[in-house]
């Protein structure tokens, strides 16, 4: 895209330079309590604050946005190319969904999660998706199973380069489809809101590794098979294993 492009803006990475103002998006200016904020990657939506909400997801999954530490909205919005306004919105969504907190006159802070509430999390996951995936294997013919093997796929190659945040979105990509079966939206939307808290890592050490996102890539090809084959009793163990064991 040309710099200068009215009709569509794009959130420039922190480390890159500033992309020139364009209609709607104006200059972002103010102190942060840290200095240097790691760069969230570009991503291209269709509003400035969706651009805006998904760069600083991908950062927080990627550990770019560090577990304690305060960021105000007009040094990130700087670094963004954006106007202060749209990522206040941002984190007002983020601190909805627990990813950060308000520090009055200072800005955000990116929640510190302890391994009691990943621990939470994940049985809460369990608890929700292991009958619905029971009854799934019961009543979903191996032919629609098949379909999703693509999506199995894209787990194991985003895994295989190392990406976290790639491999995030490739993980709920999988569990989305997989639950859309149920034909329950509802049940997908608390199912991608629980599985998006539990991918926010505890500290920079908490971080996956490339071989943990590998084995658990690997274990939603295991799941399928066991779907196809209508294994129940693998089905509930695998579910069980991969919450208690996710890399993200």
């Amino acid at each position: 895209m040309q710099q200068g492009r009215v009709r569509e803006a794009v959130v420039a990475p922190f480390g890159a330079p500033r992309i020139p103002e364009q209609a709607g998006v104006g200059d972002g200016c103010g102190e942060h309590t840290r200095s240097e904020p790691p760069p969230p990657r570009t991503v291209h939506r269709h509003s400035v604050r969706g651009q805006v909400l998904a760069a600083l997801r991908t950062a927080l999954v990627d550990g770019e946005l560090a577990p304690g530490e305060v960021y105000s909205a007009p040094v990130l919005a700087e670094r963004l190319g954006v106007s202060a306004t749209p990522v206040r919105e941002a984190m007002q969504q983020l601190s909805i969904e627990g990813a950060v907190e308000v520090v009055p006159n200072r800005g955000f802070r990116v929640t510190e999660r302890s391994p009691r509430e990943l621990a939470e999390l994940a049985e809460v996951r369990a608890m929700i998706e292991v009958p619905v995936m029971l009854r799934l294997a019961r009543t979903v013919p191996a032919s629609r199973w098949a379909e999703l093997r693509p999506l199995a796929d894209a787990t194991t190659a985003a895994a295989a380069t190392g990406d976290r945040a790639g491999y995030a979105e490739c993980d709920r990509a999988f569990h989305r489809a997989v639950l859309a079966l149920a034909g329950n939206e509802q049940l997908v939307q608390v199912a991608d809101d629980l599985h998006r808290r539990s991918q926010w890592p505890l500290t920079a050490a908490s971080a996956a590794r490339r071989a943990d996102l590998i084995a658990d890539a690997a274990e939603h090809l295991a799941l399928l098979d066991a779907l196809c084959a209508r294994d129940l009793t693998v089905v509930q163990s695998l579910v069980r294993e991969h919450f208690t064991g996710s890399a993200l």
